[in-house]
């Protein structure tokens, strides 16, 4: 689920930062405005909100994750295409016939790219980490489905039986995956980053 909601994010993000760097004017100054509305307001609390109106259910907390790192793919792919669609190739691709849409799909996007898949592998941390709190709140996923925050929650009603081991391999496992992908996106920003290699 924290990947789904890393698609979701990063499809609608990347494409409104592109069209928003790219168009500049009153449609970028409107975009902006509403991304960093949301970036000013507090991730988790937005999450929780969304999460308590939309209800329970796999798609409802996708969404209401995905909603909080819009903007984030939004203001990097915007910065980077504003600093791009200056640079002297882009011109040469205009003055040669090349439309918006091929300069955009040839030229920005695979430059984009790189910092797009390292912002991507830590949000679905960062993604994990959020469902497992709104899981432990009651604000997640059914009971039915197994999920780690749901068996931290319930393990709480066990540790003064002793049985600590109801929330320490869960609250372990949920600290390892999140690790992992952050390893994962520190490893892909100096693989795929030419400046951070070192010969």
């Amino acid at each position: 689920m924290a990947t789904l909601s890393a698609i979701f994010s990063s499809t609608i993000g990347i494409s409104l930062g592109l069209v928003s760097g790219f168009i500049s004017g009153p449609i970028d100054r409107v975009l902006t405005l509403i991304m960093d509305s949301l970036y000013a307001f507090p991730g988790l609390l937005l999450t929780i909100a969304l999460a308590a109106m939309l209800g329970p259910g796999v798609l409802n907390v996708t969404i209401a994750i995905s909603v909080i790192y819009i903007p984030t793919f939004f203001r990097i792919v915007r910065g980077q295409v504003l600093s791009i669609k200056e640079q002297l190739y882009i011109e040469a691709a205009r003055s040669l016939g090349a439309t918006s849409r091929e300069i955009l799909a040839r030229y920005i996007f695979p430059n984009v790219l790189p910092s797009v898949v390292v912002v991507f592998s830590l949000n679905i941390a960062d993604a994990i980490l959020t469902e497992a709190g709104l899981s432990f709140l009651g604000l997640g996923l059914p009971p039915d489905i197994p999920d780690w925050g749901f068996d931290i929650s319930k393990g709480r009603q066990l540790l003064v039986a002793g049985h600590w081991w109801m929330i320490t391999l869960p609250g372990f496992m949920i600290t390892l995956v999140a690790l992992g992908f952050s390893l994962l996106g520190e490893g892909l920003s100096e693989i795929l980053n030419p400046r951070l290699v070192k010969n």
